[in-house]
């Protein structure tokens, strides 16, 4: 049944192999088996169910909390040529009883409803006359309690499946499940141990950042500017917040909306839709935007101000490279942000016991602010994988800023909040240590104090940033409410005394995410212009991923079209000679002149057979073939359209089908003992222990064909 799987994978969205953990929650369905899958967001928990929904003889429920998501699901499915439709609120009775009509006459494969519709008695009714082989639960997360979005509806989920005859497969997913959700939802749902599946939380294609110390507006709208052109998301906790920082923005000429729970629905569903179809680039919200978007082109997702936990965090962070592309997270991260957080979790309807399990939660993701360690190894260490190592890639892997002695400027500071009484908050800190002559100082005799005008020559604006910065590092700790007052902490003691020094590094340089590409350019333009007359989100038509990856190989006719990577059967028929058509245009215009693709002559395969042998064998049986052809590594990425990363991966999966591979023929002769030395000391076979041990032009995978060797 996997093989057929793989064929449809092929046709229908264009590529070549599951990713991990696809394929084994695939076949534990068509095996009837109830399954929970943990993967990232963006990890194709969709095609979980949308493949096997195509196998299976009856009709896939898919219950999800993201009714703005179903329309846009529905519609990538319809260009994908799979028959689909959805039942909730925004639709008239008219159009619920032709798609009743549709879904009772085979019209549909899959049926997306709200878990509020199982509240229904009538439609729950409606369900029993109807052969369902398979339940998804989409967001399974929320089912749980100890989740981060509880939704007490979720819990008829288990009555509706016992009441349908013959009893559906059910399969339930998340992104954002604890090791306690996690065994929550299987409690629930009556899904065993053995048969959940974990592909980890790692989302390798996103770069995470904590920004402390540093002006928040200022750097959003530098980060922005930096990055015109790229659609983002920046959080924030309130709305009145997001209003602020919404109005900022615009006048700075950025192309902003705004979206929070005080905008009519109406105009959130207007906003939300001109960020959809790419009429604005950036968003500003509270967590209220998000859950139902499926918009595979966000850039960046900034957090203005901290969120509760490291569930919603990761979860909304999540929402940025879901195509795969390089994409940053940024946290701008201020300690008195946690006062709001702690004033919302005090006013909810929460009982003690969940309060205090909140807080602690909350705790958990302060800390995320503070580490100075690798923040996507904090991120994975918080859901249970104890063994993640440093991603490399993260603000605090790479962080390479020279550290400053402040030292003295720090002693001002700490010793003007002494002299205060610890009594004030952050701007009139800032005024005395300046030097203001503002009312307020004079009626208090702050004016008298020895700290008065100290640090006049910086601005109030510089004084109140180095006052963060000494926040977020843990020498001053605000007071709860609204408006904090600062107090000194036993480290600011240690610094007062001469005991400890303070570095501040640099402020955290704006990088440029996406390098210029102007095919890719020309490219997104035809796509913005054919999703207008379809009147559908641009990213519905074909990913950045996918552009990018046919700006690179220069696809001449559709045969090679077929190798870019999200080209299905249904996208090429349909869009390949407008996309063909420009790439010529582009490629005649630069004078490019392009090598013929593919394999060898000598191997006298054409790239169609090989494009078309995907759906009759697993894809890495295929790379093995072709090496044993004599092809390299580089030679089957360029034949395959493939990433050389991509068949390492292949090949590592080789011995587990019994079918050897000669690995010396990937480790140089005059690297093999270097490598042999680098794992005796380690003594471990994670890979980074061992990588950081050898000289850079050694490779992971060179690492890992040495391991594998001493296996055979």
């Amino acid at each position: 049944m996997l093989t057929k799987a793989r064929g449809l994978l092929q046709s229908h969205f264009g590529f070549d192999d599951f990713r991990p953990g696809q394929d084994m929650i695939i076949q534990k369905v068509l095996q009837s088996e109830d399954t929970l899958g943990i993967m990232p967001t963006g990890g194709g928990k969709s095609v979980c169910y949308q493949i096997p929904a195509l196998l299976m003889r009856g009709i896939t429920i898919v219950i999800s909390p993201l009714i703005s998501l179903m329309k846009d699901q529905v519609d990538a499915l319809d260009k994908a040529g799979i028959p689909s439709t959805y039942i909730n609120s925004t639709i008239s009775g008219d159009e619920m009883r032709e798609r009743m009509s549709g879904i009772y006459n085979g019209k549909y494969k899959l049926v997306y409803i709200a878990p509020e519709r199982l509240e229904t008695d009538y439609f729950m009714q409606i369900l029993d006359d109807i052969h369902i082989s398979l339940v998804a639960i989409d967001e399974a997360h929320c089912i749980s309690q100890w989740g981060h979005d509880f939704r007490p509806s979720y819990l008829l989920i288990r009555k509706l499946v016992n009441r349908l005859r013959p009893k559906p497969v059910v399969m339930a997913l998340t992104a954002t499940a604890t090791p306690q959700v996690r065994e929550d939802i299987r409690r629930l749902l009556d899904i065993s141990d053995e048969h959940t599946v974990v592909t980890g939380f790692e989302r390798e294609n996103l770069r995470f950042h904590v920004v402390k110390g540093q002006d928040r507006d200022r750097f959003l709208s530098d980060y922005i500017r930096k990055n015109a052109g790229q659609a983002g998301i920046v959080y924030a906790a309130t709305r009145i917040e997001v209003d602020r920082l919404y109005q900022f923005l615009s006048s700075q000429g950025i192309a902003a909306g705004k979206y929070h729970a005080g905008m009519s629905e109406i105009e959130r569903n207007r906003i939300q839709e001109k960020f959809l179809y790419d009429d604005i680039e950036v968003m500003v919200a509270t967590n209220a935007f998000g859950m139902g978007i499926n918009k595979s082109n966000v850039r960046f997702v900034i957090h203005y101000n901290i969120p509760r936990n490291m569930e919603s965090y990761y979860q909304e962070a999540g929402r940025a490279g879901r195509d795969g592309e390089e994409s940053d997270c940024i946290l701008l991260f201020a300690p008195q942000d946690s006062h709001i957080q702690s004033f919302l979790i005090e006013q909810s309807d929460m009982d003690e016991y969940r309060k205090e399990n909140e807080f602690g939660k909350l705790r958990k993701m302060m800390g995320y602010g503070h580490t100075e360690s690798c923040l996507q190894q904090y991120i994975l260490h918080y859901f249970g994988e104890e063994n993640a190592d440093v991603c490399g890639k993260c603000g605090n892997c790479t962080d390479d800023r020279e550290q400053v002695d402040v030292t003295v400027e720090a002693q001002m500071v700490l010793s003007c909040i002494r002299r205060m009484n610890e009594k004030f908050g952050k701007t009139l800190i800032a005024k005395v240590l300046t030097g203001s002559s503002d009312k307020k100082i004079i009626s208090f005799g702050f004016d008298r104090l020895s700290t008065y005008g100290i640090m006049k020559d910086k601005s109030q604006k510089e004084t109140a940033e180095f006052i963060d910065f000494l926040t977020a590092e843990g020498y001053l700790r605000p007071s709860d409410g609204t408006y904090p007052i600062l107090m000194l902490t036993e480290l600011a003691g240690d610094v007062l005394r001469g005991k400890e020094k303070v570095f501040r590094r640099e402020k955290v340089k704006i990088t440029q995410i996406v390098e210029d590409n102007m095919l890719f350019e020309w490219l997104r333009k035809l796509r913005r212009e054919i999703a207008d007359q379809e009147n559908v989100p641009p990213y519905i038509i074909f990913s950045d991923m996918t552009l990018k990856e046919m700006s690179s190989l220069l696809p001449r006719n559709e045969a090679e079209m077929m190798q870019v990577k999200g080209v299905g059967e249904r996208k090429l028929e349909a869009y390949g000679k407008a996309f063909l058509s420009e790439i010529n245009r582009y490629c005649e215009e630069k004078g490019i002149q392009r090598q013929e693709t593919g394999l060898p002559v000598a191997h006298a395969i054409t790239n169609r057979a090989v494009k078309a042998s995907a759906g009759k064998e697993p894809s890495h049986h295929i790379t093995y073939r072709m090496l044993r052809e004599g092809m390299t590594i580089r030679d089957i990425a360029a034949a395959r359209g493939l990433s050389e990363r991509t068949i390492e991966g292949h090949l590592l999966k080789c011995p587990g089908d019994g079918m050897k591979v000669d690995w010396s023929a990937f480790i140089p002769d005059e690297f093999e003992p270097i490598i042999q030395k680098a794992v005796e000391e380690a003594a471990t076979e994670r890979l980074t222990p061992i990588k950081e041990r050898l000289p850079e032009e050694i490779s992971f995978f060179m690492i890992r064909a040495y391991l594998e060797k001493q296996k055979a």
